[in-house]
């Protein structure tokens, strides 16, 4: 069985017992987290408009961690003038526990 879940504006399909890398989610690690559910697969699919009523897939907070670093360099030919920025983007590995279905 598997689901299609959304958080931080973004769509996941996840199994059970799978590692996921997701945008940063406000909870300590060890924390369990209730995501809601679009789709449902498997023997017998469900689709939601927009949610699956009585749907719910949660999660294990893992770990947070940040991305690779982004550099953005602007210059301006013959002014002397350089700027340089790095960014690294915030996000949490959780572990799905259990897809629950109505």
């Amino acid at each position: 069985m598997f689901a299609v879940i959304k958080t931080g504006g973004k769509q996941y399909r996840v199994a059970a017992d799978e590692l996921l890398t997701v945008g940063k989610i406000d909870a300590e690690a060890g924390a369990s987290v209730t995501l809601p559910v679009l789709m449902l697969g498997g023997e017998s699919p469900k689709v939601g408009a927009p949610l699956v009523d009585g749907a719910a897939v949660t999660v294990e907070v893992v770990k947070h961690t940040r991305g690779a670093k982004v550099i953005a360099f602007k210059k301006r030919r013959r002014q002397n003038s350089r700027r340089k920025i790095g960014h690294r983007q915030d996000f949490t590995v959780v572990r799905v526990t259990s897809i629950t279905g109505a």
